[in-house]
């Protein structure tokens, strides 16, 4: 265990994934959340410093998994319940033979879930951490009687030196929601996605490639290529909205960018026995 990691977090609540050279992946079982991935020795998540580490909230950063609901749920918790669960560790990390290290996460159904969505489910969260990427599969199984609707999001948080200089590539054309503007339906018109302001909006049938330019020291890009995901949120609370989050700096917005891969516009849909997988690689090269 890497000591950085062994002094921020209890040691039995984290899995890591070492691949040796400074590139590690560590995963916290509560909510099975990537708190951090290293290339090289350079952190390319976002965790905050007031991030709480008390196996009932949810962590403020990384990689939360959000299911069965984004957003407000009018049944329990905002974003749903499987970022705030403690997940079972199936398969402890495997290297294979190029090197690349894998770790298998679960979460069932179970008493408390069922008092807030009476369905029988089965969720399989891979992580595989490659010598210069993180794949990131998530399978929603129903184990349900009868069909049972869903959205699902990985809501990554990345880290930067300056989220100004920070830009996303790939949303241009592309209708979005304005969560800021009360839900606006609006056009995306930049090739190249600055953020400057509080920024909250869900971009719907986004391309299977995005981006992002300028994370971790910020000579660092990386590339999502997902799948099942139609949709991307971008997301920065900004100046007054970091002010009343009691797990997050409030200057803490200037270093980090959130860019989400979802399914989220549309429910997900899945009869008795049936199963989906949604899933991300996120690769990094040299920053544009």
């Amino acid at each position: 265990m890497a000591g950085m990691e062994s002094e921020q977090y209890a040691t039995e609540d984290i899995v890591e994934l070492d691949y040796g050279n400074g590139t590690a992946a560590v995963v916290h079982l509560h909510g099975a959340t990537v708190v951090s991935w290293k290339f090289q020795g350079e952190e390319i998540l976002f965790c905050s410093k007031k991030a709480i580490f008390d196996n009932k909230k949810a962590i403020r950063g990384g990689i939360p998994l959000v299911f069965p609901q984004f957003g407000p749920w009018s049944l329990g918790p905002q974003h749903g319940f499987a970022r705030i669960r403690r997940w079972k560790l199936v398969s402890t990390p495997m290297q294979d033979s190029r090197g690349n290290i894998t770790a298998v996460f679960s979460l069932e159904d179970d008493k408390r879930t069922r008092e807030l969505w009476d369905k029988k489910f089965e969720l399989v969260y891979t992580v595989c951490l490659w010598k210069t990427s993180l794949e990131l599969n998530l399978k929603v199984l129903n184990r349900d009687e009868s069909s049972f609707e869903f959205t699902t999001l990985m809501h990554t948080y990345f880290t930067t030196p300056d989220v100004t200089k920070t830009s996303v590539i790939g949303l241009k054309d592309l209708q979005f929601i304005d969560k800021v503007q009360d839900g606006a339906l609006m056009t995306e018109n930049r090739g190249a996605v600055f953020v400057n302001e509080n920024y909250d909006r869900v971009y719907q049938n986004a391309p299977n490639e995005i981006v992002v330019n300028k994370v971790g020291t910020g000579k660092t890009k990386v590339i999502i290529k997902k799948t099942n995901f139609p949709d991307v949120v971008v997301w920065n609370p900004w100046e007054e909205k970091a002010q009343g989050m009691a797990d997050f700096d409030e200057k803490e917005y200037k270093t980090m960018l959130c860019v989400e891969v979802g399914s989220v516009f549309n429910q997900v849909t899945l009869g008795p026995g049936e199963q989906k997988e949604f899933s991300q690689i996120i690769s990094v090269a040299p920053a544009e």
